[in-house]
This record gives structure tokens, sequence and C-alpha cells, in this order.
């Protein structure tokens, strides 16, 4: 069974750095994505950034480009999500997601489907 844990969330203040990981487990290949999806309250869920462990392809949505890089430890089946000069409004709920499959990823639905959530870490960005 596929399973899905985040860690690295906390409360920083604006400008401020952090690193997220998404751990994989039961997974039966070494080609996947990895998906990470964030959610505000009162706002609803974006998907901001997706890595394919097959060829190293990255999705960005505009409001985080430039700003956070995702990169992949094929060894520790481990996604990472580097956010720096982080702001107020990346104030949310963090997810990774994963799909099982092979895909390049050219936009954020080549991440698509998923096959299993975490469980989410909180991330707060005070100012």
């Amino acid at each position: 069974e596929v399973h899905v844990v985040e860690s690295g969330g906390g409360l920083v203040r604006a400008g401020d750095s952090l690193r997220l990981s998404c751990e994989a487990s039961g997974i039966t290949s070494d080609d996947y994505a990895i998906a990470w999806i964030r959610h505000a309250p009162g706002k609803e869920r974006e998907g901001i950034s997706c890595i394919s462990t097959y060829d190293g392809s990255t999705y960005y949505k505009d409001s985080v480009k430039g700003r956070f890089a995702v990169s992949a430890d094929h060894a520790k089946n481990t996604v990472y999500l580097q956010m720096n000069n982080l702001k107020p409004e990346d104030t949310a709920v963090y997810y990774c997601a994963i799909r099982t499959r092979l895909t390049v990823v050219v936009a954020y639905e080549s991440c698509l489907p998923f096959s299993v959530w975490g469980q989410g870490t909180q991330v707060t960005v005070s100012s």
C-alpha cells in the first residue's frame, strides 16, 4: 500500500525559508510524480508544484515560480519543496500527493490523477 508523509512545516516570518519533505513508501516503481497542493482558509485548494521522477520535469504555479523549488531524492523516495522568500499569503496547509504512473510534466494536469494524499503540514508566515 502506497503512503506519502509530509514534514517540515512551521511558523516563520515573511522573507524566511522552509523546506518541506514528502516521503513515499510502498511504491513499486521508480517512475512516479509527486505534487504539492496547498489549502488556505477561505480559499480553494491549489496545486503549486509537481515533479516527475522519470525525467525530472517540473511544474510551478505562477504565484510561487522563482521562490519555490521542487526536487527529488530517488534513493530516499523523498521529494522536497524548498520555499524561499515566504509571504503571508503562502500561509496554508501543504499536502503532497502521488501519481504512481509514469508521466512527463508539462502542466499541473500531467501529475493527475493522484493515488494517495498525505495528511498535510501547516505553514504559517507572519508579516
